[in-house]
């Protein structure tokens, strides 16, 4: 009898330990089956874009290359005078300004004047932009605050009169024969959050 008794303790030992095993078990099961339907739900989405261009600039000049061109027997009193239009085909506003280089004949170009006027030669015009000496020739500064220069609109032009003259008060002799030349170098930047 004790024999029976030694061998029952360890059976029932035994199967508690297969409910235990089989509760852990079923509490495992109904956990997952739990979250698995807990991850059931409806769902929706939505999208919206959005589309960005850059503006832009662009400088032209009219004529394009020379603007004056006088071959020799240029005498004090003379003069002459060219249209210039500036345009802008860009998308946004450009400002603009000038500066002049002289790469010959300095002193022809200290006495030679020049007016840039705001409108054609043979139209009205509204105001002078430069007048002074060919040589110093500039108008506009980037680097003032607040910046200054013409401004033209998007697509849209601004026309210019280039008129010099060799004055007749000019007497040096030593400017005979000479030549000179002038480039004017236009500069434009955007107006739009530009001060």
């Amino acid at each position: 009898m004790d024999q029976l008794s030694y061998v029952a303790v360890p059976s029932r030992r035994r199967n508690r330990r297969r409910a235990l095993v089989a509760l852990l078990l079923g509490a495992t099961v109904a956990s997952v089956g739990a979250g698995a339907s807990s991850l059931a739900y409806f769902t929706d989405t939505q999208a919206n874009s959005g589309s960005w261009t850059s503006g832009s600039i662009k400088l032209g000049l009219d004529p394009a290359t020379t603007v004056f061109t006088t071959t020799g027997n240029i005498m004090p009193g003379d003069s002459g005078s060219h249209d210039v239009t500036v345009s802008n085909a860009g998308s946004s506003a450009l400002r603009y300004r000038l500066a002049s280089t002289i790469s010959a004949g300095g002193a022809l170009a200290g006495a030679l004047q020049l007016k840039i006027s705001s409108g054609g030669c043979t139209g009205p015009q509204t105001g002078d932009v430069y007048s002074g000496s060919l040589a110093g020739a500039t108008f506009g500064d980037f680097t003032a605050s607040p910046k200054v220069g013409r401004t033209v609109s998007a697509a849209g032009s601004d026309d210019l009169c280039f008129a010099w003259s060799f004055p007749s008060t000019v007497t040096d002799n030593t400017l005979q024969g000479v030549t000179t030349t002038a480039q004017f170098s236009f500069y434009a930047e955007q107006v739009a959050n530009n001060p």
